[in-house]
């Protein structure tokens, strides 16, 4: 038998998110950002389940390349930007708009040889420090990319939010997003050009910052990164359930210690489930004991070390447990932001970290 475990893909969930993302910003076309093969989903089977999306965004180009031979035909993105002059071409043949963000770009495109015009993003560092012209430096950027014969159209305007998942009203909170959209005002004041800031805790949380185009990524696949609430909270459907079966159940007398490093002691005599799942499936290592699984839709706590390839689960509550018996991991009634939260990390990492050899199933 093929090792039972699952990610059941809910293209339908796909397609709500992206009409939630609508609702919240009606003013703005929306952005797909599909990167890592669309947060572990798959990334043609994304792309097809948000055909409405007015653009797509990838952070590699081979992504662009999968997207256009999948017969996408609406504008890509590379988010990140071309990295070396033989990407020039392939992107014009593609017909993938760049995000420009360092010196050393404008420079490759005002070398390049002559050739279908390229769409550019100017990309501007407003506090996030990672990628982007420093505010000072912007305008000179901007005034050299127009220049530049090969440049198609007006130049998008867009930067990056550190900590936009931080909207409540406290003063403590969202000052470092209104700082930032300061600064890009102030910075693109009086330059053509379409704007995109949001990310997808922008969109939730920062209506203010929707302006022409929204670039929503983990909003998509139902996901939230604010503290606290999961993408439930905001309407959105979580598009992944993450499943296998119990292979055995074996009953374990009181004081007997469970897994790797014998972590963890029975405090009792009682039934120790085993599932089919582990970090070698892309579970995170990190879920301490007490994480909660679903067994047969009831919850059930992890015990002991996450393996590379089985789980241990404590079944006193579930005292009906059969081997076979399904094993939810995160989905609709188990959200993944509660193992995440446990394993000290957010859904996207774990969405993202779905292995080959998990079996993936739409529906």
């Amino acid at each position: 038998m093929a090792r039972p475990t699952t990610a059941v893909i809910d293209t339908g969930a796909l397609r709500h998110n992206l009409a939630q993302v609508r609702g919240r910003a009606p003013g703005s076309r929306v952005m797909a950002v599909v990167k890592a093969d669309g947060y572990g989903h798959g990334l043609e089977r994304v792309a097809r389940s948000l055909a409405g999306a007015d653009a797509f965004g990838v952070a590699a180009l081979s992504d662009a390349e999968r997207l256009r031979a999948a017969g996408v035909s609406q504008p890509i993105l590379l988010l990140s930007g071309f990295d070396e002059p033989s990407d020039i071409g392939r992107m014009r043949a593609l017909h993938v708009d760049s995000a420009i963000h360092h010196a050393s770009q404008l420079e490759m495109l005002e070398q390049a040889d002559p050739g279908e015009l390229i769409g550019c993003w100017l990309k501007i560092d407003t506090g996030m420090h990672r990628l982007g012209f420093a505010p000072e430096h912007a305008r000179e950027a901007h005034a050299r990319l127009s220049a530049i014969p090969g440049v198609v159209g007006e130049i998008r305007l867009l930067n990056h939010f550190a900590s936009s998942d931080e909207f409540d009203d406290s003063p403590s909170h969202g000052r470092q997003t209104r700082e930032q959209m300061r600064i890009f005002q102030d910075t693109v004041a009086g330059l053509p050009g379409e704007r995109s800031l949001a990310n997808s805790a922008a969109v939730l949380g920062w209506p203010d910052a929707h302006a022409d185009w929204v670039r929503a990524g983990g909003a998509l696949y139902g996901m939230s990164v604010v503290e606290g609430r999961t993408g439930a909270d905001f309407g959105l459907q979580p598009a992944m359930t993450f499943a296998t079966r119990l292979i055995a159940i074996n009953h374990i007398r009181k004081g007997e210690r469970v897994g790797y490093s014998a972590t963890w002691e029975c405090p009792e005599d009682m039934p120790i489930g085993v599932a089919a799942i582990g970090y070698g499936d892309g579970y995170p290592r990190a879920a301490p004991s007490g994480t909660p699984m679903l067994v047969n839709g009831r919850r059930a706590p992890l015990v002991g070390r996450v393996s590379m390839d089985l789980v241990t689960i404590d079944l006193r509550g579930v005292p009906e447990a059969r081997v076979g018996d399904p094993v939810t991991l995160w989905g609709p009634e188990l959200p993944v932001e509660t193992i995440a939260l446990a394993a000290g990390t957010i859904g996207y990492e774990l969405t993202c970290s779905i292995t080959r050899r998990v079996r993936f199933v739409e529906r």
